[in-house]
């Protein structure tokens, strides 16, 4: 059996990841200050990708970055670097796909933060950098760590947009996705089975670890109330 879609999905999954954190993070921190109308705004456009089909996505992407498009000629001729058809442009798609997940989820943490717990460590001289790390981020950490997994989960099974993004070559940009449609499209039923129950294995430890790791948590916070 070729591990490599295995390999793939997980890497692809985990830039992936790495990348809708950080810019989740960022863009629900600041839209959440921002007022009412911009924010509906923002979020109409950040939120797009998570109901837009798959296929349209993908379509749009191709359209940004084809090598006869303005942006990936200019990289292809700059750089000889080719944006589509290659492992590493599924980042690209699942990256698109994942954040709005990541995005609503983080961006409603922040808004049901107390704020009063900011303000009293400004009166104590600390910075805002200071304050986010050390105080928004610990307390926000439930809904941060519930967009990570989703945006996780959903770079893992990422099919549509992949697919046109990226194709589908053995050994070069196959995922478990992919690779689960042809071997249906070829019949093999088997081999298609055994992919989908080693996806299925990867999400359920991976939600098992994250339903463990709240639950110490919840503990901890009840002896430290109970103390």
């Amino acid at each position: 059996m070729d591990w490599y879609p295995l390999y793939n999905s997980l890497r692809i999954a985990a830039i992936s990841t790495v990348a809708v954190f950080m810019l989740g993070i960022f863009a629900a921190y600041y839209i959440a200050k921002l007022p009412r109308l911009a924010k509906g705004v923002l979020d109409v456009v950040l939120t797009l990708p998570l109901v837009l089909p798959p296929t349209v996505v993908g379509w749009l992407l191709l359209c940004l970055l084809g090598p006869k498009r303005p942006l990936g000629a200019w990289v292809l001729e700059a750089f000889g670097i080719k944006l589509v058809m290659t492992w590493w442009s599924a980042i690209f798609a699942t990256v698109v796909v994942a954040f709005p997940l990541m995005y609503r989820t983080a961006r409603g943490a922040f808004e049901s933060f107390d704020h009063t717990l900011a303000e009293a460590a400004q009166t104590l001289g600390r910075s805002n950098t200071w304050i986010f790390w050390r105080v928004q981020m610990p307390v926000c950490r439930q809904g941060i760590l519930a967009g990570t997994v989703l945006a996780f989960a959903r770079a893992l099974g990422e099919y549509g947009a992949t697919s046109m993004i990226a194709g589908y070559t053995p050994g070069r940009t196959a995922t478990i996705s992919t690779t689960v449609y042809q071997l249906w499209r070829t019949n093999d039923d088997a081999g298609a089975l055994r992919w989908v129950l080693v996806n299925i294995a990867i999400s359920a430890v991976f939600l098992l670890a994250v339903n463990l790791l709240e639950s110490r948590e919840r503990q901890s916070r009840r002896k430290g109330a109970a103390s």
